[in-house]
C-alpha cells in the first residue's frame, strides 16, 4: 500500500466556513475512494490523504507546508500505511499567494504540487517554481480573453478593481498589458481585500460610485468581492456593468448581489462526476463525527451540536437532519467547475504514480506494492501525465499548464428575479486566433449594450487629439486640416489626398477635383461666344454694305482695298476668340496663339497703311511733292505683308522651339484643375505681344499726327479713336492677365480681342456707314471736300 499526502484549503468565508471550499475536500476524498477501488488504475494499491486548513492565509499555509514535509506516519481508514508516511506530492492551495508560498517551500525537496485553483500566471515560471502543476488554466489566458471580451463591446474606458494579493495584482497587470493592446484605458485601478477597515472598503465603493466608467473588471477572489459588494449595495449608484474573473464570477454566495446583474465573465467549464452528489449526501451524525471539519460543516448547518456541552443551551442533533433537503454551496452539485479540477488533480497524481509503480502483463495490470518511489519521481510523470476521465482531458504543457478553455458566463435574471449563471460563449485557447472566441446574445446591465468610454467616437473626417494630462482613450476630435481626410471611425491622423483628388464635404473620402475650363456650356463662355459670333457678323454686314456702295465717294475716299482687308481681319480677330473657349488640347492652345498673333497683326497692319495713306494723301497736294508714287498700291500691300510676315516668323520660332501646350493646373486652386494653355515660352507670347503694341503704338502716334489734316471726312480722327482704345485695352490687359486666376484669365484674354475688335469696327467704320445708309446726302465729293 503506497501512500502520497493530499493538501487542500478549507477557507473561513467572512468569518464562516466557506462550503464550497469544503465540497473541494469531498471532491478529493470522493476521487482517491474511486482510485482504490479501481482495478484500471492502481489496483491493489491505496492512496492515503491528510487535509490541512490554510484559511486563506500565507502564514497558516507556510506552517503546514513545514508540518507535512516532516510529517509522522499518515492514517487511512483507520489503518497505518505500509511506509512511513513520506509525502509524495501535494494538491492545492485554492490561493494563489499560499500556493506561492507552498510551492518556494516544498520546491527544494522536489515534491510536485498540483493546483485546482491557483490561476496567477507567475507560478508557470519554471525557474522559481519548477515542481507546480495546475488543472486549472493560467490567468495569462484569462487576461487576454478578457480584454477580448472587453474589446468586444466596444468598451475603452474602464475601472478596474482586484484583490490585494498575488492572484489579484498579477492577474490584473496581465489584463491591463492586454488591454493597452486593444487600446483600452483606465479610469481608476483600486485594490480591495476582505481584511481592510471599513472606510478602506468605502473608499473604493466611493471610487466606483463617482466614476464616468461604466463599466468594472474586477479580477478578485470571491471574499473580497463579497465585501465590496456588501458596501456598493448601502448606496446603489448607477448600474455598472461588472466583467469577474473566474474567481468569483460562478460564485453563488456572490450571487445573492442584483447589482451585478448582467454580470459576465469567465469560468471553469461546468463538468459532470458521476456518483458525486450521492458521495456528497451520504453523510449522517454518525459519520461526520469522526472529522471536526464535517462536525463543524453539521452543527453550522442544521443549527445543532452532535454533543450536548455543560451549560450550553443549544439544541441537540437529534438524528432527523436531513442532508437531501439542505441547500447551501455544500450540496449544489448543478455546476461543478474547480470541483472538476479538484478530482482532476488527484486522478493526474494517481496515473504520475501508476506509470511508476504498475505494468501492463499478460492484458493485466500488476503494481508492486513495495516499491519505495520519490517524489522526484512523481514529479517526473506528472510532465508524462496524458489520459481522458469522464470526457475531461488532463495534460500539462512545459509551464505545468493545461489547455486554457473557459466558458462566458452571463449573470440573468429568471422567471422567479433571482439570479442565474447562463453560458453564453466560449473561450479555447487550442484554436486558431480567429476562432478563440465565441459569444452568443447576452443580457448587460441595462438590457442593452452601454455605452463605456472617455471620450465619444471620432467620426470619418475629423482625428484624435489627445488631451494633456489624459490617458490616450481620452481626447477631442478635431476636423482634418484642408486637403486630409479620414474614413474611419477614431482616426489618428488625417491622410493627404492624391494630387488630383480633393476631399468631399465631411472630409471622409477623396474625390476628383473638378475640372475647370472657360467652356461654352457656361454662362460667361456663353456670353463671350455670343459677342464672338456677333462681331464677326457685324464685320460681315458692314462689308457686305461697304460693297455695295463701293463706287461712293466715302468708301473710294478712304482705301477701299485696305479697308475690305481691314474687315477681313476684324472678322478672323472675332472668331479667333472662339479658339480661347472649350477644352484645351495641345493644337487648340497653338492655334489660339498664333492665329491671336497674326490675326491682330494683320488687322494692325491694315489700320497703319490706311494711316500711311491719308498722310501721303495729303503730302502729295503739296506742290513740287512726288511722295504718293512712293506709296502705293503695290506699296501699300507690301507693307502689310511685311509686317504681317515678322509675326508670322515670330510664332514659327515660338512653336518650334517651345510652342503652347495643355497643362492641368494644380496649383491656382487647391481644389480645383484648371485645364490651361501653358505659354511653353514666355518669352514667345511677350514677343506676340510686344511686336502687336508696337504696331499699334506706331499707328497710334501717326494717327495723331494726322488727325487735323484739312477734309471734311478725315479718317486718321477715326483710327486714333480706335489706336486709343485698342492700347488703353491692352495697357489694362497686362495686369489682369497676370492677376486674374483660372478660366478667368482666358476670359480677360477673350474679352481684350472682342474689345479691341469691337473699338476698331465702332470707331473706323461706323461713321461710314452711317453717312452710307442714314446721312447718304454728305456721300458725294462736294461735301468730301468741303465745298457747299
Amino acid at each position: 500500500m503506497k501512500v502520497f499526502f493530499l493538501y487542500l484549503e478549507n477557507v473561513l468565508f467572512v468569518y464562516s466556513m466557506d462550503y464550497r471550499e469544503l465540497r473541494f475536500s469531498r471532491a478529493m476524498a470522493f476521487a482517491i475512494d474511486e482510485i482504490n477501488n479501481s482495478t484500471d488504475l492502481l489496483p491493489g494499491v491505496a492512496l492515503g490523504y491528510k487535509i490541512h486548513d490554510s484559511c486563506a492565509s500565507t502564514p497558516m499555509a507556510v506552517q503546514v507546508a513545514f508540518q507535512f514535509t516532516n510529517a509522522p506516519p499518515l492514517y487511512n481508514n483507520s489503518k497505518v500505511c505500509s511506509q512511513s508516511g513520506r509525502v509524495l506530492a501535494v494538491i492545492g492551495d485554492s490561493g494563489s499567494t499560499q500556493t506561492i508560498s507552498i510551492s518556494r517551500i516544498i520546491g527544494p525537496f522536489d515534491i510536485p504540487q498540483v493546483s485546482y485553483f491557483a490561476t496567477c500566471a507567475c507560478l508557470s515560471d519554471k525557474t522559481q517554481y519548477p515542481t507546480f502543476f495546475r488543472t486549472v488554466p493560467s490567468d495569462q489566458f484569462q487576461a487576454e480573453a478578457l480584454a477580448k471580451l472587453v474589446k468586444h463591446f466596444g468598451w475603452t474606458w474602464i475601472g478596474a478593481v482586484r484583490s490585494r494579493t498575488d492572484y489579484g495584482n498579477n492577474g490584473m497587470a496581465s489584463f491591463l498589458r492586454a488591454a493597452h493592446k486593444q487600446g483600452i484605458c483606465v479610469e481608476y485601478s483600486e485594490t480591495i481585500n476582505r481584511y481592510d477597515p471599513q472606510s478602506k472598503i468605502q473608499q473604493v465603493a466611493e471610487v466606483i460610485r463617482r466614476s464616468t466608467a461604466k463599466v468594472v473588471v474586477a479580477f478578485a477572489g470571491s471574499g473580497d468581492m463579497w465585501v465590496l459588494l456588501e458596501e456598493l449595495t448601502l448606496h446603489p449608484s448607477l448600474p455598472r456593468q461588472w466583467i469577474g474573473s473566474e474567481a468569483w464570477v460562478t460564485h453563488l454566495e456572490v450571487q445573492r448581489f442584483n447589482i451585478c446583474a448582467g454580470a459576465i465573465g469567465f469560468a471553469i467549464p461546468q463538468s459532470n462526476i458521476p456518483g458525486f452528489r450521492e458521495f456528497l449526501l451520504d453523510l449522517s451524525p454518525a459519520k461526520v463525527a469522526d472529522s471536526n471539519v464535517l462536525s463543524e460543516f453539521w452543527e453550522g448547518a442544521f443549527n445543532c451540536l452532535l454533543e450536548k456541552s455543560a451549560g450550553s443551551v443549544d439544541r441537540v442533533c437529534d438524528g432527523t437532519e436531513n442532508i437531501q433537503k439542505l441547500k447551501n454551496p455544500f450540496t449544489d452539485t448543478s455546476q461543478l467547475r474547480i470541483t472538476n479540477m479538484v478530482y482532476k488533480a488527484v486522478y493526474a497524481i494517481a496515473h504520475a504514480i501508476h506509470y511508476l509503480v504498475c505494468k501492463k502483463i499478460n492484458s493485466k495490470i500488476q503494481c508492486d506494492q513495495f516499491m519505495k518511489i520519490e517524489p522526484i519521481q512523481v514529479l517526473d510523470q506528472l510532465k508524462r501525465v496524458n489520459f481522458s476521465r469522464n470526457g475531461y482531458h488532463v495534460s500539462f504543457d512545459g509551464n505545468g499548464d493545461p489547455v486554457a478553455f473557459y466558458e462566458l458566463i452571463n449573470w440573468q435574471i429568471n422567471e422567479n428575479g433571482g439570479l442565474e449563471f447562463v453560458t453564453v460563449g466560449h473561450y479555447d485557447e487550442s484554436l486558431s486566433p480567429g476562432q478563440k472566441f465565441n459569444i452568443k446574445t447576452v443580457c448587460l446591465c441595462v438590457n442593452q449594450v452601454p455605452v463605456s468610454v472617455c471620450s465619444d467616437s471620432c467620426p470619418p473626417g475629423t482625428r484624435k487629439v489627445l488631451q494633456k494630462g489624459k490617458p490616450v482613450c481620452c481626447y477631442d476630435c478635431v476636423p482634418c486640416a484642408e486637403g486630409e481626410i479620414s474614413n474611419s471611425t477614431d482616426s489618428s491622423d488625417c491622410s493627404p489626398c492624391p494630387n488630383e483628388f480633393w476631399p468631399n464635404a465631411e472630409k471622409n473620402f477623396c474625390r476628383p477635383k473638378l475640372v475647370e475650363f472657360l467652356s461654352f456650356h457656361e454662362i460667361l463662355g456663353i456670353i463671350l461666344s455670343a459677342f464672338s459670333i456677333a462681331g464677326a457678323c457685324l464685320t460681315i454686314i458692314t462689308a457686305i454694305v461697304l460693297f455695295k456702295h463701293r463706287f461712293t465717294p466715302v468708301v473710294k475716299a478712304n482705301n477701299s482695298e485696305l479697308s475690305f482687308l481691314l474687315l477681313f481681319s476684324l472678322t478672323l480677330c472675332f472668331l479667333c476668340s472662339l479658339t480661347f473657349i472649350g477644352r484645351p488640347s495641345d493644337w487648340s492652345c497653338m492655334l489660339r496663339h498664333t492665329a491671336f498673333g497674326i490675326t491682330f497683326v494683320l488687322c494692325i497692319s491694315c489700320v497703319l497703311g490706311k494711316t500711311i495713306v491719308v498722310l501721303m494723301a495729303f503730302k502729295a497736294t503739296i506742290p513740287g511733292s512726288n511722295v504718293a508714287k512712293w506709296f502705293g498700291l503695290t506699296q501699300q500691300r507690301m507693307t502689310v505683308v511685311s509686317f504681317t510676315f515678322v509675326q508670322v516668323l515670330i510664332c514659327i520660332v515660338w512653336l518650334v522651339l517651345k510652342p503652347p501646350y495643355s497643362n492641368r493646373n494644380l496649383t491656382i486652386y487647391k481644389e480645383i484643375i484648371i485645364l490651361e494653355c501653358a505659354l511653353g515660352s514666355a518669352l514667345g507670347f511677350w514677343a506676340v505681344l510686344g511686336y502687336i503694341g508696337l504696331l499699334a503704338v506706331f499707328c497710334f502716334v501717326l494717327a495723331v499726327l494726322a488727325r487735323k489734316l484739312p477734309d471734311n471726312f478725315n479718317e486718321a480722327k477715326l483710327i486714333t479713336f480706335s489706336m486709343l482704345i485698342f492700347c488703353a485695352v491692352w495697357i489694362t490687359f497686362i495686369p489682369a492677365y497676370i492677376s486674374s486666376p483660372g478660366k478667368f484669365t482666358v476670359a480677360v484674354e477673350v474679352f481684350a480681342i472682342l474689345a479691341s475688335s469691337f473699338g476698331l469696327i465702332i470707331c473706323i467704320f461706323f461713321p461710314k456707314c452711317f453717312i452710307i445708309l442714314f446721312r447718304p446726302e454728305k456721300n458725294t465729293k462736294k461735301h468730301l471736300m468741303g465745298k457747299k
